[in-house]
C-alpha cells in the first residue's frame, strides 16, 4: 500500500482531526472534530493524491495528469487509519493516503475558504504620516529573522530604507543577493545614478523626476527596486514617494468613473536610446484574479501619445490628469533625503518615486540601482517561514 500521505515541503498543522468520512457518488463528505464538514470531489481527490506514482517524490512535482484518470472514476472505500490520515481505496485499484492537516488546509467548503482568504497577506495602505520600516545592514546579512521581517515590510509595505550599508560601488549586491539574483536590464545589472552629459535616461541628469514607476516599457515591470546612496553632497536631490495603491484606492472612491478608465484604457509607454527600443501597452492600473489592485504603471516622461477612440479620449485625459493631481497631493507624499551608507528598497510596481532636482555644481552625487523581480521576494519569503 502507498504510504505518502504529503507531497510537499511546508508542514501544515493539525487545526482539527478527522472524524469521520462518508463516499457518496461523485465525492466523499468529511466530518472534521470541530464540527466542520467538508466535500471532496472525487476528481479532486484523485487529482490530488500524493503518492509515488502520481508525484516524483525527488522534485515534489506531480506526474499524474488527471486526463489519463477515468472521468466517473469511483471510491469503492474509505476510512481513517491510526495516524489519524485519510485511506482511500478507489474503484481501478489505485490508493491514496492524505495527511489531515494538508487536507484541512486545502478544503474548499465556503468556511475554509473564507479563512484562507481572510489569513492572506493584505497591503498597508500608506500616506504622507507613514512610520518608515527602517532596518540595519548588518543585522540583514547575519539574522535570517531580522531578513524575514524586512521582506515582509516590502511585500506589505512597498517602502523600507536600509541604514549603516558600505559605500564601496557595487557593494549594494551583497544585499540584494541576500533575497534573490539581480535582474539584469539594459542599463547593466548594477546601474550608476549620476549626471552625465550623454544621459540615455532622464534619471541620469540634474532633472527633477516626476513621480513613476521603473521600466513601464516592459512587459513585466522589475518588482523591487533598490538605490544605494555612496555619496551624496549636492544640494537638492530629495526622494520622494507615494503609495501607488493608495493612489489607487482613493481614486476608487472619490472618482471611480476615472478608477474604472485607468483600469481598462491601456496606455503605451515607451523607452528608447540610440541601441534598444522598449514598448509596452498597457493600463496604469492592473487588477488582479480578485478584482485588487496589482500593480501602477507609471512614466509620464516615457509617455508615448495616446491611442485609443474618440469617444474614450476625454474619459482617458480626465483620468489620467486626475491621477497625477492626486499623486501631487502632499496627503500622500513622503520626502526623505538619502545619506550616504543608506539605501530605499521598494515595491517599483507599486510605490511611485520622483527626485526633486539637485545642484551638480554643488557637489558629487552618487547612487547605485538594482532590480529583483516581486517573485523572488515572496518566494523567499516563504522558504524562510518554513
Amino acid at each position: 500500500m502507498n504510504t505518502a500521505a504529503l507531497a510537499d515541503y511546508r508542514s501544515y498543522p493539525l487545526i482539527s482531526a478527522l472524524a469521520t468520512v462518508q463516499v457518496l457518488p461523485d465525492r466523499l463528505q468529511v466530518h472534521w472534530a470541530d464540527g466542520r464538514l467538508s466535500p471532496f470531489h472525487h476528481q479532486w481527490l484523485r487529482d490530488n493524491c500524493p503518492c509515488p506514482q502520481c508525484v516524483y517524490s525527488v522534485t515534489r512535482e506531480q506526474v499524474l495528469e488527471i486526463v489519463d484518470v477515468a472521468e466517473d472514476l469511483e471510491c469503492s472505500a474509505a476510512r481513517i487509519d491510526a495516524d489519524g490520515c485519510l485511506n482511500l481505496d478507489w474503484a481501478d485499484g489505485h490508493r491514496s493516503r492524505f495527511d489531515p492537516g494538508w487536507l484541512r488546509a486545502h478544503a474548499y467548503d465556503r468556511q475554509s475558504r473564507e479563512e484562507r482568504q481572510a489569513a492572506k497577506a493584505r497591503h498597508s495602505l500608506w500616506d504622507a504620516s507613514l512610520q518608515l520600516p527602517v532596518f540595519q545592514y548588518q543585522a540583514l546579512m547575519e539574522d535570517p529573522q531580522v531578513l524575514l521581517q524586512w521582506l515582509l515590510a516590502l511585500r506589505d509595505t512597498g517602502l523600507t530604507q536600509v541604514r549603516g550599508a558600505p559605500t564601496e560601488p557595487g557593494s549594494l549586491a551583497l544585499i540584494a543577493r541576500r533575497i534573490s539574483f539581480i535582474r539584469e536590464s539594459n542599463f547593466g545589472v548594477l546601474f550608476n545614478v549620476q549626471s552625465k552629459a550623454d544621459a540615455d535616461s532622464n534619471a541620469y541628469t540634474a532633472f527633477n523626476l516626476p513621480l513613476h514607476s521603473d521600466l513601464p516599457t516592459r512587459e513585466l515591470q522589475p518588482g523591487l527596486q533598490f538605490l544605494h546612496c555612496l555619496v551624496n553632497d549636492a544640494v537638492g536631490g530629495e526622494s520622494i514617494f507615494v503609495d501607488g495603491f493608495a493612489i489607487a484606492d482613493a481614486l476608487r472612491r472619490e472618482d471611480p468613473e476615472a478608477f474604472r478608465a485607468l483600469c481598462e484604457i491601456p496606455v503605451e509607454f515607451r523607452n528608447k536610446d540610440r541601441h534598444s527600443d522598449y514598448r509596452c501597452l498597457a493600463p496604469v492600473i492592473a487588477l488582479d484574479a480578485r478584482g485588487q489592485v496589482a500593480e501602477i504603471r507609471m512614466a509620464n516622461f516615457l509617455r508615448g501619445p495616446f491611442d485609443t477612440t474618440e469617444e474614450q479620449m476625454p474619459r482617458l485625459y480626465r483620468a489620467y490628469r486626475r491621477f497625477i493631481a492626486l499623486t501631487r497631493e502632499a496627503r500622500f507624499r513622503v520626502i526623505r533625503r538619502l545619506d550616504p551608507g543608506q539605501l530605499w528598497c521598494f515595491d517599483n510596481r507599486r510605490t511611485l518615486h520622483a527626485r526633486n532636482a539637485f545642484d551638480p555644481a554643488s557637489g558629487a552625487r552618487h547612487f547605485q540601482g538594482c532590480y529583483i523581480d516581486r517573485d523572488e521576494l515572496l518566494s523567499r519569503i516563504l522558504v524562510l517561514q518554513r
